[in-house]
């Protein structure tokens, strides 16, 4: 008589269901910079909360006046806007521009703003970028500048800043390579003070802004730092229409 046929369990679906609930396991504890933010109330709800909860900080340091609040388009003018109203100061603009790398964009060379060139050498002469490209680039971020300028403000005057405290806002900072043009170019108009004012920053940016401003104000700077948008429970973009809109009622606010 033959022995009986040994059954081998098929064990597949049993080891699949393991295997996903391992997954499950590992993806619900790895570390959302987004849920962290919230859970110990870090994060803002939106550019309005932020712009709020920064003017607040702002408010309570007894700036010197007169005072005028330079906001970084687009993003930067929702966050101005109740800055400028908090602070009762006029709202205007400051347009820095990142300097793409060849074929990369997203990679800054450095940053620009009306007279003034904040470049990375060292990036620079890595990357071999040749004097004819970077002039190209340069010539280009300027131009946009000056298209923005003039369809942002359009028949409004510049704030004088000549022997104002210039406090320049955005809503939030990556590296910092357009900040520091806007400080720059704030600083060359003849602001008397320069503050620069942020929602989120990562560590390292917000100490390096510290060497290019009087006074540097974060109210969140996260060790784990991927993106700005990340802090906000809602980022959505923000159209010309709308900075020309905040712009406008910002300086009838004013005052």
């Amino acid at each position: 008589m033959p022995p009986p046929e040994r059954v081998i369990p098929d064990r597949r679906a049993e080891n699949e269901d393991r295997e996903a609930e391992r997954e499950i396991r590992e993806a619900a504890s790895r570390p959302d910079p987004v849920r962290e933010a919230r859970r110990e109330r870090r994060g803002f709800a939106d550019r309005e909360d932020a712009g709020e909860r920064l003017a607040a900080a702002l408010s309570s340091l007894s700036l010197d006046p007169p005072i005028v609040v330079l906001a970084v388009p687009r993003g930067g003018l929702e966050i101005g806007a109740e800055v400028a109203r908090r602070l009762d100061a006029p709202l205007d603009v400051v347009i820095p521009r990142k300097v793409g790398a060849p074929g990369n964009p997203e990679l800054g060379l450095g940053a620009v703003a009306e007279g003034v060139r904040v470049l990375d050498e060292r990036l620079i002469r890595a990357l071999d970028v040749g004097p004819g490209y970077l002039e190209q680039e340069i010539a280009r971020q300027e131009d946009e500048i000056r298209r923005r300028t003039s369809a942002y403000r359009g028949d409004l005057p510049a704030t004088p800043i000549h022997g104002a405290t210039a406090v320049v806002v955005d809503d939030g900072v990556a590296t910092g390579g357009t900040a520091t043009a806007a400080l720059r170019w704030a600083r060359r108009a003849g602001a008397k003070s320069v503050v620069f004012a942020v929602p989120v920053a990562p560590v390292d940016a917000a100490r390096r802004l510290e060497t290019e401003a009087d006074r540097v104000v974060v109210l969140l700077t996260p060790q784990r730092f991927f993106a700005v948008g990340q802090w906000y429970g809602s980022f959505p973009q923000v159209s010309d229409e709308r900075v020309v809109e905040l712009l406008r009622a910002g300086r009838r606010g004013a005052g």
